[in-house]
Formats: structure tokens, sequence, C-alpha cells
């Protein structure tokens, strides 16, 4: 669905493929999706296999303008040269961080070679999934959305698990282009941060290619442009603390879930202002109200018997295990260790009336 007629409150009018500009057996590679509103008529642009939804589509181009128009086939001697000369702080640093921080923990485990610098093991999102799941796995009925995907790992796994239809969606459009990267060819090349600007290219080979049952966009979780009660389970993983609107995200992880269905929700409530101003957040602050502070009790009285004036009455608290390990990887000496939160919620068959 549209998200800017979302967004403005027109109603949910669908997209459609306005023209495709190049294709492939995996699907469309460039082309423009447009709002069948006539008041609207807004257009989306797909870009290296990624349709890119989201309501304010200028400025998201704008912010990710050197992720979508730079070359990806530098030698890696040149791209050495490239990140010393524009040097520390810079987009194409900050860039190579990112792949390497989300790199190593989603395909580390594949790469034969590691650990190669540290008794840390790569992979330990893969822990989280693990003990997110149940040990029987039920079929599910419809698609699965996996919200902050990042690199793609857990997209795969969830569509190798549950033989299921995956949608991973993230705004960072370089990891996007890595995931599919990985559906196109089955390799996953990332840089390894080793210190300050030095990395080695690292080159994974997985066996992902051509999975038709998983693909990826660039949407807003805040505002997904998807109807009422679609997806038949939902995967959010240390993603709350790192959006604008956290109550927001949760409001509608509920909207898109079908009654009965599941979503598993974890974070280290790692709050910070840059990403969520602090009037968002759920605890970390007013250690003087009756929550002392506390994010898990914030978090917990959101959900159905929760005792939070704005409680999400449709969302049920399932099962939820605390202190679970993340590690995520910096570089070769410094790796950061979160105690992490993991919730399962359910979706009520019988809504109630309430304010959401």
């Amino acid at each position: 669905m549209c998200p800017q007629c979302k967004k403005n409150e027109l109603g949910e009018y669908p997209l459609e493929i306005g023209s495709v500009l190049t294709e492939k057996e995996i699907g469309i590679i460039e082309g423009i999706l447009i709002c069948t509103n006539p008041g609207c008529r807004c257009e989306y642009p797909i870009i290296d296999g990624i349709p890119i939804i989201v309501a304010d589509i200028r400025e998201f181009i704008r912010q990710s303008a050197y992720s979508i128009v730079k070359r990806n086939n530098f030698s890696e001697k040149i791209e050495s040269l490239l990140g010393d000369c524009m040097g520390p702080g810079s987009m194409h640093d900050s860039i190579r961080q990112y792949l390497s921080t989300y790199g190593y923990d989603h395909y580390g485990d594949l790469d034969p070679g590691e650990p190669e610098d540290s008794e840390e093991k790569p992979g330990s999102i893969l822990g989280l999934l693990s003990e997110s799941l149940p040990k029987k796995i039920e079929p599910v009925d419809g698609p699965i959305l996996d919200l902050g995907c990042s690199v793609g790992r857990t997209s795969f796994e969830l569509s190798r698990i549950f033989n299921g239809m995956v949608l991973g969606i993230d705004l960072n459009f370089t990891m996007l282009q890595a995931a599919v990267q990985v559906l196109k060819t089955g390799i996953f090349t990332y840089p390894k941060r080793k210190l300050g600007l030095t990395y080695d290219r690292k080159i994974i080979k997985t066996d992902f290619m051509e999975d038709k049952n998983v693909d990826f966009w660039a949407c807003d979780v805040l505002n997904l442009p998807f109807s009422d009660a679609l997806f038949s389970f939902g995967l959010s993983l240390n993603l709350l603390d790192c959006v604008s609107d956290p109550y927001l995200h949760l409001q509608e992880i509920q909207r898109i879930l079908k009654p009965g269905s599941t979503a598993i929700l974890s974070t280290p409530y790692d709050w910070n202002q840059n990403a969520c101003p602090v009037e968002n957040w759920l605890g970390g602050h007013s250690q003087r109200s009756q929550a002392k502070g506390k994010s898990e009790r914030v978090l917990r009285s959101l959900f159905a018997k929760g005792d939070h004036p704005h409680a999400i009455k449709n969302l049920e608290l399932m099962f939820e295990k605390q202190n679970l390990p993340w590690t995520v990887r910096v570089h070769h000496r410094s790796y950061m260790k979160y105690s992490v939160h993991l919730m399962g919620l359910k979706k009520m068959r019988q809504q109630n009336k309430g304010k959401i």
C-alpha cells in the first residue's frame, strides 16, 4: 500500500508496477511502482532489485544517495585507499563499519577461517533467533515479516525453518544491497575491520542463492506499507531501541499481524537520543515514576492485561527470556556485549476495543 497515502490518512491504495526497466529471473532489477490513488500517484523506485517504499521518498533518496550511486566493484586496494583519503567519520567509513559489524554477526559463522582474531565466535544473532523459536516448528499460514533485517541472514534462516515466504525490510540501503547480492549470487562480501581504517575483504559462500521465498525491501517499520492482518509471523530483533518511536513500532506490529499470529521482539534497551528522543524511550528515565525507570517493566505493561493507560490491548505477552547474550564486533580488539530481553507476543483473535 502507498505509505504516503497512509501517512496522510487518505486510505489504502495499492501500488502498481508503472514501468520495468531491467528484469532478470529473480525479478525486477530496476523499475518504478506507482500509487493507484489519482490524487497521489507517488512514484517509488526499484533499485538493484530493492523496492524503496517509504513515505518521504525524496528525503530517503537524499540521505541514501551515497549508498545508491556508489560503485560496488572497487578492488580491495582502491577501496582501502579511498578509505584512507576520506578518513574516519566519513560516509564511506561509516558504511564499512556497519557492514563489518553486521556482516560478521550474520555470516561470520559460515567463514571457515573464523574466529581468526578472538575467542568471541560470530553468529550471536543466530543464537537469539534460536532462543526465540519453539523447539517444534508449526507451519504458518501466510508470509513472514523480518523487521530490521540488516544484511539478511535472519530472513534466510526464517525461510529455511518455516519453509515459507519471508520479507526482510530495513532502511539501510547498503545492507539491503548486501542481502540482495547473497540472493543473486550466493556470495556475501564484506569489509571486516581490523583497526582504525584498515579492513580485510571477506568473501563467504552461502547456499541461499535464488531462495524464491525471500525478498528484501526498503520500508519504514513505523509506517509499514501493508494492509492490516497480513503477516503470520513477525520478527523484530534488537530494533526497538533504534527507532524514533518504539511505541509506534509496536502498534505497527500489532496492526499487520493476523489474529492468532506471533511476533518475537528483543532489545538490549541501549537507548540513544540520536536514534530516539528521550521522551519516546520506554523506561531508561524518570526513575521517580512507578516503573522506577525500568524498561522491562514499562514494555511489559504495554501488552494485554498490562496496567499502562495506553496499553496495546491486542498484543498478549506469551513468554519472555531475560539476559540473553548478543555480542557485537567493533574491531579485532573491541567487542560490545549486550544482555538482551526477549519477548514472545501473540495477537489476540478477539480484538478488544481500546486506545491503541
